[in-house]
């Protein structure tokens, strides 16, 4: 399958090195509006470095839109109209309504079109899915190096889009209530950022995301009933702990949790569920074959990303109460 990648920063260079470990692409084409960006790149033989979008877009069936959020809505709307297959990074667009707009286009040209929430593929996070029973409180907390890439939209939609993903993937229910409180430090939008999501089911989730970090982090932790999970994204590591009561002190195997003398002890267990280590944006790209070739269940829809961007409306409304 001829596939074209638009945009080749830091994140394209990456899509085309997996692209060229992906025996089911042939790379045809590749284009950035920046022509230094091209002009150090490693790439496959007989791969065409386009003048412009549209001779791209005769040369491919599937393109890859790793370009600025700005840009996405009009690249993905002008490829799905001629009928090719469109993976755009996340976020698919800045704001929910041009994102309808494209699953509208879509389903008239009869394309598939996904959505890069990497997070999902993040092999952390689907060793810990197993363990998600009615969770009743989420915290995830995204703290990044400051870069300037990516800092023309706020925080929000920069970094956090992944946890709310993430977030609304985890917990099956509709959102009832959504406070947030955020603040500039650098740029023109907000750079931190600090969001609770409240659930018809129940369920609480506190969300942190700042960009003027020390250091980078990028955790979650799923408390349920008698059970936390604790998701490292970033190092690749999953532990459960689960309290169970203790029957004799004898048997005792994990930490002991004495709540007072003549109550029932506790234990507290830890579980290291093994991590299969795999590239999570290469996963993502092969599915994408799949669900273009077999009729594979989309990984990411244009519905979900706008689900996730109607949520990050909302909360910058509540920042910045003037766009109202």
């Amino acid at each position: 399958m001829n596939v074209g990648i638009v945009g080749l920063g830091h994140l394209g260079k990456i899509h085309l090195k997996l692209l060229g470990e992906i025996p089911q692409y042939t790379i045809k084409a590749i284009y950035d509006i920046d022509n230094h960006v091209i002009a150090n790149l490693t790439y496959q033989k007989d791969v065409t470095i386009c003048d412009n979008y549209d001779e791209l877009l005769q040369l491919c069936e599937v393109v890859l839109i790793i370009t600025p959020t700005s840009t996405h809505f009009e690249l993905a709307s002008k490829a799905i109209k001629k009928g090719k297959h469109v993976f755009i990074e996340n976020p698919a667009t800045d704001n929910p309504d041009d994102t309808k707009i494209l699953i509208n286009l879509a389903k008239e040209a009869g394309v598939i079109v996904q959505v890069g929430h990497v997070e999902r593929f993040n092999p952390a996070f689907t060793a810990a899915k197993d363990y998600f029973e009615n969770p009743s409180f989420i915290e995830i907390e995204r703290l990044a190096c400051y870069n300037s890439r990516g800092t023309d939209v706020s925080v929000v939609l920069d970094l956090m889009i992944h946890d709310i993903d993430l977030l609304l993937n985890t917990v099956k229910s509709k959102i009832r209530k959504i406070s947030a409180s955020g603040a500039s430090v650098i740029s023109k939008t907000a750079d931190w950022a600090k969001v609770r999501i409240e659930f018809d089911n129940g369920c609480l989730a506190n969300l942190t995301a700042n960009r003027v970090a020390v250091s980078n982090v990028r955790k979650m932790t799923v408390f349920q009933k008698n059970t936390f999970i604790h998701v490292d994204l970033l190092n690749k590591s999953t532990s459960v702990h689960k309290i169970v009561p203790i029957t004799s002190l004898t048997n005792q195997k994990g930490i002991l949790l004495n709540p007072g003398e003549g109550l029932q002890q506790f234990e507290m267990l830890q579980n290291q569920p093994i991590i299969h280590p795999v590239n999570a944006i290469k996963t993502e790209l092969e599915i994408f074959y799949k669900s273009i070739t077999e009729n594979y269940p989309l990984a990411v829809s244009l519905a979900d990303a706008e689900i996730a961007l109607q949520v990050v409306r909302e909360i910058e409304l509540q920042l910045n109460p003037l766009r109202k």
